[in-house]
C-alpha cells in the first residue's frame, strides 16, 4: 500500500467515523482532495484509488493542471479567491465555484455562463471568522447576497463554504462550524431555499467539521503530505 493510498484510507474512515458520532450517514459528507502545488501525476494516482473530487486554488496553475490529466470523470471545485478579470477562464476549467463573495462577482459569472450557454455551480464563502485577511461575505451581508446569486438564472445556489480561524486544537473551529450551519438554516429558514451543501474543514480538523454538518470537507495535506 502506498502512502497515498494509506492516507486516503485514513481520512475515509475518520470521515465514517465522526458521521456515525454525529448520527449523520457517513454518504452524506464528500471527500475535496485539494490538489493544489500537485501535479496532474499525483492526481492520476488518486483518481486511480477511487477520488473524484479534486480543489486547485488558483486559475494559473489549474489552466496547465486539469488538461494534462488524463483521467474522465473527475469533478473540479475551485477553491480559491477568484478575480472578476478570472472568470472566463475559470468557467471554462471548474464545475462548480466555491467561493463567490460579492454581487460583483456573481454577476460576471452569470454573463459569462450565459454566453456559454450553460449552468454553472456555486457556494458563497463566507467569512465566518470576521479575518479582515481573509475572503468572503460578511455574516450580516450573507443573506443579501444570497438574494441575489439565487436569482441570477445561470447560477445554481448550492450552499455555504467557510475557512474559520487556524487554531492548533480541532475543538476551537467547532464554534465556528456551528455558526456556518446556524447561519445556513436561518437564510433558507427566510428565504424559503434549499441550500444542500456546507463546505468546511480542512486537513487538521475535519473531522470536526463532519460532526457540525459538513457535506463537502477539502482535505489536502493529510492526504498528498506536506507541500514543499
Amino acid at each position: 500500500m502506498t502512502d497515498i493510498e494509506a492516507n486516503l484510507r485514513r481520512i475515509r474512515e475518520q470521515i465514517e467515523t465522526a458521521a456515525r458520532k454525529a448520527e449523520r450517514d457517513p454518504d452524506a459528507v464528500r471527500l475535496l482532495a485539494v490538489s493544489k502545488t500537485f501535479g496532474a501525476e499525483r492526481v492520476e494516482e488518486v483518481a486511480r484509488l477511487g477520488q473524484t473530487l479534486f480543489g486547485e486554488n488558483r486559475i494559473q496553475e489549474a489552466q496547465s493542471k486539469i488538461p494534462a490529466v488524463n483521467r474522465p470523470g473527475l469533478e473540479w471545485h475551485l477553491i480559491g479567491h477568484l478575480q472578476s478579470n478570472k472568470v472566463r477562464q475559470a468557467v471554462g476549467l471548474f464545475h462548480v465555484i466555491e467561493s463567490v463573495d460579492t454581487e460583483k462577482l456573481a454577476r460576471r459569472l452569470d454573463q459569462v455562463c450565459s454566453e456559454a450557454d450553460r449552468t454553472l455551480q456555486v457556494l458563497i464563502q463566507t467569512n465566518i471568522g470576521d479575518e479582515e485577511q481573509k475572503s468572503g461575505v460578511s455574516a450580516d451581508a450573507l443573506l443579501p447576497l444570497v438574494r441575489v446569486v439565487a436569482s441570477l438564472e445561470h447560477l445554481d445556489l448550492r450552499g455555504l463554504m467557510a475557512i474559520p480561524p487556524f487554531f492548533e486544537d480541532p475543538e476551537c473551529t467547532r464554534p465556528y462550524f456551528r455558526r456556518l450551519f446556524e447561519l445556513r438554516s436561518r437564510v433558507e429558514d427566510r428565504l424559503g431555499l434549499r441550500l444542500p451543501e456546507l463546505s468546511m474543514g480542512m486537513s487538521q480538523d475535519f473531522p470536526v467539521a463532519v460532526e457540525e454538518g459538513a457535506t463537502i470537507v477539502r482535505v489536502g495535506t493529510a492526504l498528498f503530505g506536506r507541500r514543499d
